[in-house]
């Protein structure tokens, strides 16, 4: 087979994901990752608050800062939500959160404030945090970025089986329809472009309402969503991604009586630890801790 690449090249970016799912079919040596350490274990923390909603289904804010703090206080070993939070940032770095806005399950916005008041409350000067999707490539705190906070719902997904922490990075390329093939395989390269690559300081997926099944390009439905009232919090997109997806793989199962994949399989949480080095996707790579309301925690 001869020897294994060991860098990402311009046809990687391209063709990342044919390159993937072929591979995998055909038993093709995958890229050498990019992690320096493969054997430390990546900390993901689930915290859950059942009164983080109330009986509408409307996030209480003061629960929800609540479970942010002790999620990022645990992942980080701190001894108190403060130190953490300066851990993470520093008064000169320039933070886009890099939220979501699909209408029908976007980042709450709660939390897009909680967020940004942590950040300031580290330092960080108000004019340099900016909270944004769509618009990313012209958001001047983005342009100008020393930091990013990565925060969105996980749904089903029409392209990617999941709509994940891997996957939310998409708008920052020009034409994000060209990462659709192949069931978003490649999606990890967008991860190594030089101005996302090394500047995510936290991962944040919402579980909160989750969506666990759809059909189609834009489908929602209430019936598949339920509340789990969860937030899945790390440094690593891949450990946190590959978390949440056993909770929507459990869910479906549950829901439907019996084994229902995810269709189509996300390809792009495997393929960002084996291909693009972004993180770790194996269960036993990864230390999960969890923290408050157990009942039904499909893990």
């Amino acid at each position: 087979m001869g020897t294994r690449k060991t860098a990402i090249t311009r046809r990687d970016f391209l063709r990342a994901g044919t390159c993937v799912t072929l591979g995998s079919l055909v038993g093709l040596p995958l890229a050498e990752s990019t992690h320096a350490d493969r054997t430390k274990k990546s900390r993901v923390v689930l915290v859950r608050d059942k009164h983080v909603l109330d009986g509408k289904e409307q996030i209480h804010p003061i629960t929800l800062g609540r479970m942010l703090d002790r999620a990022v206080t645990a992942l980080l070993d701190a001894s108190d939500p403060s130190s953490a939070w300066t851990r993470l940032v520093k008064p000169d770095d320039i933070v886009g959160i890099k939220t979501n806005v699909w209408p029908y399950l976007p980042t709450p916005e709660p939390l897009n404030t909680l967020i940004r008041e942590r950040l300031i409350e580290a330092g960080v000067k108000g004019g340099n945090v900016s909270a944004d999707d769509r618009e990313v490539l012209r958001n001047p705190v983005f342009q100008k970025s020393t930091a990013l906070v990565n925060v969105r719902p996980m749904r089903t997904h029409h392209w990617s089986g999941l709509g994940t922490l891997i996957k939310n990075y998409i708008m920052f390329v020009s034409h994000p329809s060209r990462y659709h093939d192949n069931a978003c395989g490649g999606l990890g390269a967008i991860w190594h472009l030089p101005h996302v690559k090394g500047k995510t300081r936290l991962n944040i997926l919402v579980m909160i309402t989750p969506l666990f099944h759809g059909m189609g390009p834009h489908h929602f439905s209430r019936a598949h969503t339920w509340p789990y009232c969860g937030l899945i919090v790390s440094e690593d997109p891949v450990a946190a991604d590959a978390t949440g997806a056993r909770i929507i793989q459990a869910k479906r199962d549950a829901f439907f009586g019996g084994e229902n994949p995810i269709n189509p399989p996300p390809r792009h949480i495997d393929a960002a630890d084996t291909r693009f080095g972004l993180g770790t996707s194996r269960l036993e790579r990864i230390e999960l801790i969890r923290l408050g309301w157990t009942e039904d925690i499909l893990l």
